[in-house]
């Protein structure tokens, strides 16, 4: 099916969203925490709080990875090595061991043909880490991100959870110093720069409270969206009349890869042809994989996005050297 990725992400999306700054439940109330913060993990570790919290005996050697952003905090941490098993669009980094499971709809019986130790998954449907704790493999369930201390701690849970705390605290600390500089080597501005971010052709979007609006607000961006109303979740389905009324700087498309958008699909839409990021050319194609992940590529994200937005002459940045 033409769109079965950008509606797969959609639904992983408005799952999460829906948790969007709620509190006692989704990825900010499953805030796990490890109770051996020190350099090096003692096993067992207990790993999460709550529903979430799992306890691993030892360091783990066969790791199944359902989670494309978990795949990539794990290789980023040092972990990949133990990863003998990743699901069907963990494509990155190069060295990931792609299979054909699903993180969407897992099947335990595929799953335990691996022989893991640790599975970790974005998602549970119903019985997935029930299912696998019935044959004593725990399961370390890591929901989409809601903010960027989610991203921080899930490499730190990975890094208690794998025996390699050092590394993940080093990707963090990076992390944060690389965010920090970039934000901090932008001029304010008086006024945000309005954006309009495509999911798919049907217009779904995305509001500045979601994750990736987040970020967006990093560089002083704010979306079209907002204006949908909150009962949207954060990841409203505009109308082509209010994408053209609201008439954004600059168009993101997130739709590019997979549905073939580029921008003479977009200027030949009906009416669009009157938008200013249009007529000015400013519409950026993102590499969908890094815009729909919360893992340490969000500073590439981040810096690539500055870089495009300068190039277009809507952000005064230049990149290090």
């Amino acid at each position: 099916m033409k769109h079965a990725w950008a509606l797969a992400l959609i639904a992983l999306l408005i799952a999460a969203c829906g948790d969007d700054g709620a509190e006692g439940d989704g990825p900010a109330a499953a805030r796990p925490t490890t109770e051996h913060p020190a350099a090096e993990t003692a096993f067992p570790v207990t790993v999460g709080s709550g529903e979430f919290a799992v306890e691993i005996e030892e360091p783990p050697e066969r790791i199944v990875s359902l989670s494309p952003t978990a795949t990539e905090m794990l290789f980023a941490i040092g972990a990949g090595e133990s990863v003998v098993a990743a699901d069907e669009y963990s494509t990155y980094p190069e060295e990931a061991p792609t299979t054909d499971l699903s993180g969407f709809t897992p099947n335990i019986e595929a799953i335990a043909g691996y022989d893991p130790d640790l599975v970790v998954a974005h998602t549970d449907p119903g019985d997935l880490a029930s299912s696998l704790a019935e044959i004593g493999v725990p399961t370390l369930m890591h929901p989409a991100a809601a903010t960027l201390d989610d991203t921080y701690m899930q490499i730190e849970q990975l890094g208690a959870a794998t025996g390699h705390v050092g590394e993940a605290a080093a990707v963090v600390a990076q992390m944060q110093a690389d965010i920090d500089a970039l934000v901090a080597s932008l001029p304010e501005r008086d006024d945000p720069l309005t954006y309009y971010h495509e999911l798919d052709v049907t217009y779904f979007s995305v509001s500045s409270d979601t994750f990736i609006g987040q970020l967006y607000g990093l560089l002083g961006m704010r979306s079209i969206a907002d204006e949908a109303g909150a009962e949207s979740g954060g990841y409203p389905q505009l109308s082509p009349e209010f994408i053209i009324q609201a008439d954004p700087d600059v168009i993101l498309l997130a739709d590019a890869i997979c549905c073939g958008v580029d921008a003479t699909e977009v200027a030949n839409r009906p009416g669009w042809e009157q938008l200013s990021a249009v007529q000015a050319e400013r519409i950026i194609s993102l590499d969908e994989d890094v815009a729909s992940r919360w893992g340490p590529r969000i500073v590439e994200f981040l810096e690539t996005l500055a870089a495009d937005l300068a190039a277009l002459e809507l952000l005064e940045f230049e990149a290090a050297q």
